[in-house]
């Protein structure tokens, strides 16, 4: 049914709780995961070597992020790929989507965004309405 499994990360509780759903799913149905973590653009007036600084920290975040997510999926009988994108989640995790097909998209119902509690979701919800595949939302 669900072959390759798409997760999306942020670091965020609900998102560890996705990762360990994730990993449970692809045991249970022998699957492959891809596991995906976005982080915010470094804005280009930085300038160097600021931007460089900024995009490293970054990167840095999101390797650990990588890191705590792959603890929580556990060791899966599939194959299990990670990728690093720089932009807002939404869209990160629908460009790949896009490119890698998935069956099954999951991830946490709330983030770690900055307006977390005006927006709760907003990036769930708007992979949920754009989506092509089912996306499973955990809380």
């Amino acid at each position: 049914m669900f072959k390759n499994i798409l997760l999306g990360v942020d670091g965020s509780s609900h998102s560890l709780r996705a990762a360990k759903m994730a990993g449970d799913l692809a045991r249970a149905l022998n699957a492959n995961l891809r596991v995906v973590t976005a982080f915010e653009p470094v804005p280009s007036y930085l300038g160097d070597p600021y931007i460089q600084k900024a995009l490293a920290a970054r990167m840095e975040a999101a390797e650990h992020i990588l890191h705590e997510a792959l603890e929580s999926v556990g060791e899966i009988p599939g194959e299990l790929k990670t990728e690093v994108l720089e932009g807002p989640a939404a869209e990160a995790i629908l460009a790949v989507a896009e490119t890698r097909q998935p069956d099954l998209i999951i991830m946490g119902s709330r983030g770690r965004g900055r307006l977390t509690a005006a927006l709760l979701g907003s990036q769930s919800q708007k992979v949920v309405q754009h989506a092509s595949c089912p996306v499973l939302i955990v809380r």
